[in-house]
């Protein structure tokens, strides 16, 4: 199996993965209900407008359709890199999970208007804001992007 097409595999794992989660959370969940798993995570029904974080959640809605043009063409980007067939197996699998991760925010965006996110890790009064399976994709994705970065030889390093 190629490594594009394993690439493409995972992306499409993590967003069938990312939207049966979402799925499970409405059905499940009103929105706002919280389910404590641990002192430290919990289970949330949360709707975001905005990007991650609900970076401009409170505008007008002129976001929606931003996040949606940028999730597009992330995703066109993507798919080009991942044709032109260089790189790493890493960097292949990194661009795979940021494809995959897009996407599943993208059919969020697109079918319901806000993306539904669930996972809510807190700790005392600190609490990071909730967050889904493609987030995490596209963190996780990021990460791979980085350490292939940093492994690759650079112009001039003896091999």
């Amino acid at each position: 199996m190629s490594e594009r097409r394993l690439a493409l595999m995972l992306a499409m794992l993590v967003l069938v993965l990312d939207q049966l989660s979402k799925l499970m959370i409405q059905q499940q969940f009103a929105y706002g209900d919280e389910k404590v798993i641990t002192a430290w995570f919990s289970l949330v029904y949360a709707r975001n407008t905005g990007a991650a974080f609900s970076l401009l959640a409170n505008q007008p809605g002129w976001q929606r359709g931003f996040f949606m043009a940028i999730a597009l063409i992330a995703s066109v980007v993507i798919l080009w890199l991942l044709q032109k067939n260089n790189g790493r197996l890493i960097y292949k699998l990194g661009l795979g999970c940021i494809l995959g991760g897009a996407l599943g925010n993208l059919l969020d965006r697109v079918t319901l208007g806000y993306v539904v996110d669930f996972i809510w890790l807190h700790a005392g009064h600190f609490s990071w804001p909730a967050f889904n399976i493609a987030d995490s994709a596209i963190d996780l994705g990021a990460g791979l992007l980085l350490l292939d970065a940093f492994q690759r030889p650079r112009p001039g390093d003896s091999q």
